[in-house]
């Protein structure tokens, strides 16, 4: 069981930035691929940002360039750093910790922190 704390959240300007943090509980933090999702208002929730055990990332393509996304196994975290935030990236941002192997994959969720970017 992992359970999962995100905050960071809140209201920013336009082209401004905000980081992320989603701690997790456990000792088996570094097995996990860990990932940013978001979901805005009637809208399905999308992948952001995804970072494997092995620390390899993959970006949605609005995102690319502008956010980045790190882990540090030391300290059971995972980062989202958002630059050059536009209003189509306000959203309810939720971390996942997701457990794949090749027969079966379990997915862990936090609460979700809120975004809002809004002059």
């Amino acid at each position: 069981q992992v359970q999962l704390v995100e905050s960071g959240g809140g209201l920013v300007q336009p082209g401004g930035s905000l980081r992320l943090s989603c701690a997790a509980s456990g000792n088996i933090f570094s097995i996990y691929d860990m990932g940013w999702y978001r979901q805005a208002p009637g809208k399905q929730r999308e992948l952001v940002a995804v970072i494997t055990s092995g620390a390899s990332t993959n970006y949605a393509d609005s995102v690319k360039g502008r956010f980045t996304i790190s882990r540090d196994n030391a300290k059971n975290t995972v980062y989202l750093q958002m630059n050059a935030l536009k209003p189509e990236d306000t959203a309810v941002y939720y971390c996942n910790a997701a457990r794949i192997r090749s027969w079966s994959r379990t997915d862990y969720w936090g609460q979700g922190t809120q975004v809002t970017v809004s002059s």
